[in-house]
């Protein structure tokens, strides 16, 4: 099956200070969004395996979308997700989600030992989202359990799926609870 790519959108944010506390280097938080036309609009398909054969390619094109937003900084959370227009299925967002697609992106950041948390949603237009992350290599290390929330205008249309990437370069500013840290894992 070939994806047919409508539009896409790069976001990055860099966070340098949060409650009067300024950090050094940046976080830096990026999405990334494919937007696609939904081939199995208003239908019931039992077999999904096309869409997660065709989600090898589009890991691939998001893996570069995001390692040129992340620009010289280097990944060490993520978080992946999906919007299905009105006339989808969540499901649909699901089978592009797989370990498949994520496997290309795994490999341009030169990690991802961890599961990548995900979130997917039916919704209008404009719906909100929230994208869970935690670290690459381990989900245990509490400081980089984070997320963004996206809203894209006019995404996703009734027969659209919106798949979404995100990705951090560090901790939560100002992360204090204790537990692993990013130190402790890529030392490992």
């Amino acid at each position: 099956m070939k994806l047919n790519i409508r539009r896409s959108y790069t976001l990055v944010e860099d966070k340098n200070e949060l409650a009067g506390h300024r950090v050094e280097t940046p976080v830096r938080k990026i999405a990334v969004v494919t937007v696609l036309e939904n081939p199995y609009v208003s239908r019931y398909v039992e077999d999904l395996s096309p869409l997660i054969g065709a989600s090898v390619s589009l890991g691939e094109a998001m893996a570069k979308m995001a390692i040129d937003a992340l620009g010289p900084y280097k990944a060490q959370g993520y978080g992946k997700g999906g919007l299905v227009g009105l006339l989808g299925e969540a499901e649909h967002a699901s089978a592009l989600l797989t370990a498949v697609y994520a496997n290309p992106i795994r490999d341009a950041i030169g990690g991802g030992k961890a599961w990548i948390s995900s979130m997917v949603k039916s919704g209008s237009p404009g719906s909100l989202i929230d994208i869970p992350m935690n670290h690459i290599d381990d989900v245990y290390v509490r400081s980089h359990y984070d997320g963004m929330t996206l809203s894209l205008q006019d995404t996703p249309m009734p027969d659209e799926i919106a798949i979404i990437f995100c990705m951090a370069t560090g901790a939560r500013l100002n992360a204090r609870v204790g537990g692993l840290s990013h130190q402790d894992v890529a030392s490992a």
